[in-house]
């Protein structure tokens, strides 16, 4: 072999080794660590779409009705909006049209039901403001916030966090979003909840203290809310007990209706 073809075919071989290199380092980088086990994504049905909404976090604003202060021991007059979470794998998905049925859950004897609008976010920030926060919502969904009611009082009596009694298993309970562009934004409407036929929460959007506007301005003062998160709005007064055996229909003006089944 003469010295120029060794030199050619060393180039070559050099060239095409490169070329190997740099088609199996996208390869290789798209690997990546991988988990010890699978986490299921948490995700919301939408109404119309194919795609679903996935669940970032679950925000709670507390006592946003006047009445439901009230009848909690609060002065809704003067106590600014308050929040908490729930975990996202507390989501339990209602189907339009279904009686799902909602385990009553371990350790609690007073179990009680919360009727709310939940806001669904596509986009977020800090410091949003209230004319501005609105853009921020893909849609709405009806949902329950379910709590041991009795865990929660007395968690509080003893000045302790109160989770326990707030996100555990099922204990947010929603049925499908509906994009706002088929709904619009809600900002008055009947809502109410009743147990086997009959009514015991009444009342209107237009009622609540801090509107969906405000809570998401209130709470973008203290996180970071992105796309995926979702928030339960407050319920109206007359929350209660609930036991195997009822039939729960809550109910919003411009959104279809939604069952549980306590079993």
């Amino acid at each position: 072999m003469t010295k120029t073809s060794r030199r050619d075919v060393l180039t070559a071989a050099a060239a095409m080794t490169a070329a190997g290199i740099a088609e199996a380092a996208p390869a290789a980088a798209q690997v990546g660590p991988k988990p010890i086990f699978p986490v299921p994504m948490v995700t919301i049905p939408i109404v119309g779409e194919k795609e679903v909404f996935q669940v970032r976090r679950i925000y709670c604003v507390g006592r946003n009705y006047a009445a439901h202060a009230i009848e909690r021991g609060s002065d809704p007059n003067r106590e600014p909006p308050f929040f908490f979470q729930k975990p996202t794998d507390a989501i339990q998905n209602v189907g339009a049209g279904e009686v799902a049925d909602h385990p009553y859950p371990s350790l609690t004897k007073n179990y009680h039901h919360e009727v709310e609008l939940v806001a669904a976010l596509k986009s977020g920030g800090t410091n949003i403001p209230v004319d501005k926060a609105l853009d921020h919502v893909y849609g709405y969904a009806l949902g329950l916030d379910m709590t041991r009611r009795d865990l929660q009082n007395g968690m509080a009596a003893e000045k302790k966090p109160w989770e326990i009694g707030k996100s555990f298993d099922h204990a947010a309970v929603l049925g499908p979003i509906h994009p706002v562009s088929k709904t619009g934004h809600f900002e008055k409407g009947a809502i109410s909840l009743a147990i086997n036929g009959t009514i015991k929460q009444n009342s209107d959007l237009s009622k609540m203290i801090w509107s969906v506007a405000e809570q998401i301005a209130k709470l973008s003062e203290a996180f970071e809310l992105k796309a995926g998160d979702i928030i339960y709005s407050g319920t109206p007064e007359n929350v209660g007990p609930v036991v195997r055996g009822d039939v729960l229909l809550c109910r919003l003006e411009g959104l279809p209706d939604m069952s549980i089944k306590i079993v």
